[in-house]
This record gives C-alpha cells, sequence and structure tokens, in this order.
C-alpha cells in the first residue's frame, strides 16, 4: 500500500499559514523567522516544515545545467559536471575555479572525490571510468571496457577498487592501481542508472564467491553492491560473491539509491517513489514515501535520516529525531540532480546552472 510520509498542505492551508504568521510575526517567540529560514505547521493536517535558503550561490562555476558534484572530504573543494562539456575543481567556500579535468569526450555523467580528497572519479557518456589528480588536473588512470555511458560510480572503501554502473547493462570491479576491470559484477540487460555500495549487517547472508577472489580485490568482503535498473528492478548483490541477495520490482525506473545501514536502503523512481527496504526481509517495503509525481533524482544517507532531491525543484531533509521536515529553497521548478554534504553544509546542483550552498546552523 502506498503511503505518503509528509502530509500536503492545500494550497488554502499554506496561503493562510503564511499570512497568518505574516500578521503575527510581533506575537511570535524570538526565531521563528529567521534571516533565513521560515517554520510553518499546520496542526490540522500533523504537518510542519522549515524551508531554508541557500546561504550563498555560485553562479559562475558553469555556465549550463550542472548534472553531478561532490565535495571532499575535508571540505576544502567541490567538483563538478555540467551540459556545459566541461568538469571543474572549485573552492567549496566561495565557488573560485581551482582546475578544470579536460579528456572525457561528450558529457561527464558523474564525479566524486576519493575518500583523500585529493583524486577525483568521473564517468561519462564516452563510456570511459576516468581517475584524475585534484592538484594538478592530471588524467593518471583510464578505465575502459564498458560500451554504453557510464551513469553511476561507487568506491570502496579507500579507494582500491571502484565499481561503475553503464546504459549497456553492466555493473563493473575496477583495480585502480593496475587499470584493469577485475570483472562483470552484474549483466543486466538495462541501464544502470544508480550504484551504491554498502556494509552489509552480520545477519545477511551474502553467499559465497563461485572462484577464489582476485588479490587484487580490495575491500570487497561483507559488502552489498545495489543497483537502480531502468527496467522499474531494484538489485542487490553480494559484492565479493557475486551472489543474489534479493531483486525487488517497482513502479517505474528506478533513478537512485543509498544505504542507510547495515540492512537498511533507499531507492528512488521516475514516478516519485522513495521506496524503504529492509534488506532481512525485502519482499514488502518499510515505507513508500510519495510527495509528488517529479522523478526521484538523488538519494543522500544524512545523520539519522536522509535527504532527497527531485525533478521539480524540492529537495528536502529527513531526520527520524526532528518532527518536521527541512525543505531546501531556491531551485524553484528546476531540477535539483545532486547533494552533497559536509559536516553542517548542503551543496546542490541544478538545472539552472547554479551550486547552493546551505549552512544548517541557520535553523
Amino acid at each position: 500500500m502506498l503511503t505518503s510520509f509528509f502530509p500536503s498542505y492545500s494550497d488554502l492551508d499554506t496561503v493562510l499559514i503564511t499570512s497568518n504568521m505574516i500578521a503575527n510575526f510581533c506575537c511570535e517567540p524570538a526565531g521563528w523567522v529567521q534571516t533565513k529560514s521560515i517554520h510553518i505547521s499546520c496542526p490540522k493536517e500533523s504537518a510542519s516544515s522549515k524551508f531554508l535558503a541557500p546561504y550563498t550561490t555560485f553562479s559562475r562555476i558553469h555556465t549550463k545545467s550542472i548534472t553531478c558534484l561532490d565535495i571532499s572530504s575535508g571540505g576544502g573543494l567541490g567538483v563538478s559536471s555540467s551540459t556545459d562539456g566541461t568538469m571543474k575543481i572549485w573552492q567549496a567556500s566561495n565557488g573560485e575555479l581551482r582546475r578544470v579535468l579536460e579528456g572525457h569526450v561528450f558529457d561527464v555523467n558523474c564525479c566524486r572525490f576519493f575518500p583523500s580528497g585529493l583524486v577525483v572519479l568521473s564517468g561519462g557518456m564516452d563510456a570511459q571510468l576516468k581517475i584524475w589528480s585534484a592538484e594538478d588536473a592530471s588524467c593518471v588512470v583510464t578505465f575502459k571496457g564498458h560500451k554504453g555511458g557510464i551513469l553511476d560510480t561507487a568506491i570502496v572503501d579507500r579507494g582500491r577498487n571502484v565499481v561503475s554502473g553503464s546504459r549497456d547493462g553492466t555493473a563493473r570491479l575496477w583495480d585502480c592501481g593496475r587499470s584493469a576491470c577485475l570483472g562483470v559484477l552484474a549483466d543486466c540487460g538495462s541501464s544502470i542508472n544508480g550504484v551504491a555500495v554498502g556494509a552489509a549487517d552480520n545477519s545477511i547472508n551474502l553467499g559465497s564467491p563461485e572462484q577464489m577472489p582476485s588479490e587484487r580485490e580490495v575491500g570487497t568482503e561483507a559488502k552489498m553492491l545495489l543497483l537502480a535498473r531502468e527496467d522499474k528492478k531494484l538489485q542487490c548483490l553480494g559484492l565479493q560473491s557475486r551472489q543474489p541477495v534479493f531483486l525487488f520490482i517497482g513502479s517505474d525506473a528506478f533513478n537512485c539509491c543509498t544505504f542507510l545501514s547495515g540492512f537498511l536502503l533507499l531507492a528512488g523512481t521516475q514516478d516519485g517513489n522513495i521506496y524503504q527496504l529492509d534488506v532481512r526481509s525485502p519482499g514488502a517495503p518499510v515505507q513508500v514515501i510519495h510527495r509528488s509525481g517529479a522523478p526521484v533524482l538523488s538519494l543522500l544517507s544524512f545523520r539519522d535520516g536522509f535527504i532527497a532531491s527531485q525533478g521539480d525543484g524540492s529537495c528536502f531533509i529527513v531526520q527520524q529525531d526532528l518532527d518536521y521536515v527541512t525543505e531546501l529553497t531556491g531551485a524553484d521548478c528546476d531540477p535539483v540532480y545532486k547533494v552533497a554534504t559536509w559536516e553542517k553544509q548542503i551543496y546542490t546542483c541544478c538545472r539552472d546552472g547554479l551550486v547552493r550552498r546551505y549552512q544548517l546552523s541557520d535553523l
């Protein structure tokens, strides 16, 4: 049964609540309305949201839609890719350009920092996976083997191995040290839109590998691989064993996925559903969150909850210990493609070509 995690305000409720708040600002306790945030609640509907405006906006990094971004582990650098054909590294504090990463043919679909914060992994429509130095913008490794554009990547542990998902329907494991493919993890026959790697709870049976794993595989044991597929299927398998854990069929194409814990996960679909599943009993969802019919474009585990973004411009934070949802504003109706975090800062990238930085301390 489809459930709504977020009771929605009607247009009239929203207008009345906003008008009442404006009329009563002088009577509300200090802090109800701050420079960057506003808290609106509707007790009748048991709905409450805090709306947070961007702390700052970076408009000079790219000239067109920004499709992906990430922030380094130290919080100092950002990396992003755009439909303007560029991939750039910039200062996370002010958006100042540091490096331009050139080498992909056609668009770059995904980019992320390695845990060190000094190296970047990217995948493009040219079916190539590349590793870059963030210090001098040199391309140190290029992986070839996919027959279609690479749509998402994941880094295993410290980064000696990485995983890629492609339009060609395969997920592959790569050895960064030798620039070699260690194997095809799955051949789905359908585009793999999103991939995630997570440590498995001890209660989950990941199976045993049919062959002895290569000595070049590092950190793959006791890990799960999650694949968000275009054919409405969400697939989970043992990263080292390559054995199936479950196959879940959703309402539409799966665009993205992430692990919340050793047994809980989230996956978002093209028709706006966010499925929460328990790997130990994946037959039925723990819950299905539905706010609108807009595609769910990104999901990110955050503290004791998650951050989600959708194709209608909405981007929101859900935390278990809070009785309200935090809405990140500013994108209007432009799709928010990706979200990244560092400590109390949240970065988003959007079709309008802007990177927005939010400061949670403003709440």
